[in-house]
């Protein structure tokens, strides 16, 4: 059973260790999300080569996993793959190895992004195909404008809680901004 959370990982280190598409796909991710991204791996696609992250050529090191907030094993090597695994456990660092659950302390949803609006589709992790084919059925029927909305209430929200002192009042004033 998984805990659903968004964590915060805008300017903390993250790490993501291979050098293929999945890799890339998981290292552009934490960059959307603001996050300080190294890549460890022996060799590198190139659309990894071109993407703004840190990149260190050579094999994985368990001392790659220190003072790192998260770490995502991508390779297709399961021995380097348990490595992993087993440093981030030791030092209780969250650790997705790609569609490896067993070794993963954390999955990683099908996300819909619409600016700060976020909606992740997980199966935990039964079945990834499932997850982002509702997240599809979701993109169709939640609007792009969402995120502007979204923004704007927290303007309104923000200055309700400057003005108003907490009471039950503000507390209906700020439900009623979503209606």
């Amino acid at each position: 059973m998984y805990y659903p959370l968004m964590l915060k990982v805008k300017d903390e280190p993250c790490l993501v260790v291979g050098g293929g598409a999945v890799a890339l796909q998981k290292a552009r991710a934490l960059r959307r999300a603001g996050a300080d991204v190294t890549v460890v791996s022996p060799r590198f696609i190139p659309a990894l080569r071109r993407l703004r992250v840190r990149r260190i050529a050579r094999r994985f090191r368990t001392g790659d996993v220190a003072r790192r907030v998260l770490v995502i094993a991508a390779t297709d090597d399961p021995k380097v793959n348990r490595a992993v695994s087993a440093a981030c456990r030791k030092r209780s660092i969250p650790v997705n190895v790609v569609d490896v659950p067993e070794l993963c302390s954390f999955i990683v949803p099908s996300i819909l992004r619409r600016g700060p609006v976020v909606v992740a589709v997980s199966t935990g992790g039964q079945s990834p195909s499932l997850a982002k084919a509702l997240r599809r059925k979701l993109e169709e029927v939640v609007p792009g404008s969402i995120g502007r909305t979204a923004l704007r209430l927290g303007r309104e929200r923000r200055r309700i809680l400057r003005a108003l002192p907490p009471s039950p009042a503000r507390t209906r004033l700020l439900k009623g901004l979503v209606r």
